[in-house]
């Protein structure tokens, strides 16, 4: 029993659930808020989104390192290991401090 508010407002809500549930893929404050105009758009909740210090991801709770496999709050304070399954989801799915580019290869 009881309630659940997150830290920007949204209210947590066991039945009729909304929120990121794949159809409407804006942030909270986006939905209070509106939409930026394209090109200018946001990466997080946040805005501007931290800074994540280089080599790392930025895994929701804090920043990991995955040479050290480490991940530390945002004040930089141990938090814990990752193991094998949290590295994985981490890699393959987390805001990363580099950007990446990909080539589109035409088919012969």
């Amino acid at each position: 029993q009881g309630k659940y508010t997150f830290a920007d407002g949204l209210e947590y809500k066991d039945k009729k659930w909304h929120y990121c549930d794949g159809y409407d893929r804006r942030f909270y404050t986006e939905i209070c808020s509106g939409l930026k105009p394209a090109g200018i758009s946001h990466l997080t909740n946040l805005d501007p989104p931290r800074k994540i210090p280089e080599g790392c991801y930025d895994c929701g709770d804090g920043f990991y390192n995955p040479e050290t496999r480490i991940i530390v709050d945002y004040k930089l304070r141990f938090l814990r290991n990752a193991d094998d399954e949290e590295h994985e989801w981490i890699v393959q799915t987390c805001r990363r401090a580099w950007d990446e580019t990909t080539e589109h290869k035409l088919k012969p």
